[in-house]
């Protein structure tokens, strides 16, 4: 039998506290080599149903933990021109797998999967490497902004929270936080969210910087979420230049976004974020400047569908189905 987990299923059993536990997990446990991660293959999908042009875009996750009982393979598809359906420009579906004999076990909807998790790395980031109480400014107002602000709330004393969006959708997150008792404002700019704020995520899928280094106070930590290509640039490379510590996920990766490629930097002068988690390396003064830089990684997709599947054992969720 193979449990079947809607999207309301999963978002039911998310706690960020507990699902930020796995992340940190996975994050040393991929630092230190204890992974399998295959490179991403992604793919054009709909040639030939309008004309030569793709609909979309289709990509194939795969990740497993050593000594994990359960191995992922986590189906993602995105469709930019959905946002004119009114359709989420992106689906995510997830099978979870026996380690040890290859059996599914489970079949997932992903998109929360894929919200919590990415979620949890700034909530960690800012456990870590942010003074205290945060104040948080968050450039962007998409779903990303929801969940980032919902995993620091969860993981640190939140004083505030400023959203910035040049549009209106600005308002709704604000409203959407404030339902379940997040202190949060709309910002009229961007320099005006990170000024009173010392820590900054930005979720935005820009090609150029939003907001001024300017704008930044000693001691800031920001956390770039958002750019993931080459063509993807969140902050100046200035803010670089003033930076005492700059950390990645997944270095090697990092290190070709278009806020890295704006900068002399290399990969071997970004710290692997595990260092971080650890307590190896961290802010040395309150006026350090740190950047955390974030692309994602199908090994924390892996952790928490393994920690989603059993809380769903244990909660009797979900259907069975024999496939």
């Amino acid at each position: 039998m193979v449990l079947v987990l809607s999207g309301k299923d999963v978002e039911s059993l998310i706690d960020l506290s507990n699902i930020a536990d796995k992340v940190e997990d996975a994050q040393i446990k991929q630092d230190a080599g204890a992974v399998e991660r295959p490179a991403r293959p992604h793919y054009p999908v709909g040639v030939g149903l309008q004309d030569d042009d793709p609909l979309g875009t289709g990509l194939v996750m795969p990740a497993y933990i050593h000594g994990s009982d359960y191995f992922a393979t986590k189906l993602v598809s995105i469709h930019e021109e959905n946002s004119e359906k009114k359709l989420p420009t992106l689906h995510a579906q997830l099978i979870l797998a026996n380690a040890h004999t290859g059996k599914p076990v489970s079949v997932m909807d992903a998109n929360n999967i894929t919200n919590a998790r990415t979620g949890c790395i700034g909530g960690l980031a800012a456990r870590e490497l942010a003074t205290k109480p945060v104040n948080l400014a968050v450039i962007g107002a998409g779903v990303q902004a929801r969940w980032q602000t919902r995993a620091v709330n969860a993981l640190c004393e939140l004083q505030s929270v400023s959203i910035y969006s040049p549009s209106d959708s600005k308002y709704d997150i604000v409203d959407k936080l404030s339902s379940i008792g997040i202190p949060a404002s709309a910002a009229e700019s961007a320099e005006l969210a990170v000024q009173k704020s010392n820590v900054v995520i930005t979720t935005t899928t820009s090609t150029d910087p939003v907001f001024s280094t300017d704008a930044i106070q000693a001691g800031t930590l920001i956390i770039g979420i958002g750019a993931f290509r080459s063509d993807m640039q969140e902050l100046e490379s200035d803010l670089f230049n003033q930076a005492d510590l700059v950390f990645a996920d997944v270095p090697r990766e990092v290190i070709k976004i278009g806020d890295l490629t704006a900068t002399s930097l290399s990969k071997d002068l970004l710290i692997p974020l595990s260092r971080a988690f650890e307590g190896e390396i961290s802010r040395t003064s309150d006026s350090d400047i740190i950047v955390v830089e974030s692309v994602g990684s199908a090994v924390f997709d892996a952790a928490t569908a393994a920690h989603i599947y059993t809380s769903a054992l244990d909660q009797d969720l979900g259907s069975n189905i024999d496939m």
